[in-house]
């Protein structure tokens, strides 16, 4: 695992989610493990830290959020032609969301509530430049 975590902290995180207390948990660990993130309250904030931050090596997010969901965010960064890995993080199970999602290139999901082992699993298992 230690191997993993090296790999984790090379890597520039953003973290677009909603809910307060679930960006604090992922903010706290990930701080306590030196990892280099940004966050994002909504898809719409996200797109200005991707902006500002383009060396950002992938994103995870939410789908349900307010201003900008996550999907309307994934479009966007498509539609601007910026190749970038996301993860989705929902607690959505619905077909629909996985579809579209999937039509947008997403590859890779990790279901609420958060766990940070599954995460970091998938995080250094993925191709990321």
């Amino acid at each position: 695992m230690h191997e993993k975590i090296e790999k984790l902290r090379k890597l520039k995180l953003l973290f677009v989610e909603d809910e307060e207390d679930l960006l604090f948990i992922i903010s706290d660990a990930l701080t306590k493990l030196q990892a280099n993130f940004l966050t994002a309250n909504n898809g719409l904030e996200a797109l200005e830290v991707l902006k500002k931050n383009p060396d950002i090596d992938a994103i995870i997010t939410d789908i349900n959020m307010p201003l900008m969901n996550g999907l309307e965010m994934i479009k966007n960064i498509n539609e601007q032609d910026i190749k970038i890995p996301i993860i989705v993080m929902s607690a959505h199970t619905e077909s629909e969301y996985i579809t579209k999602a999937s039509e947008y290139g997403v590859r890779e999901y990790l279901l609420k509530p958060f766990d940070f082992i599954k995460f970091i699993e998938l995080i250094t298992s993925m191709e990321i430049k």
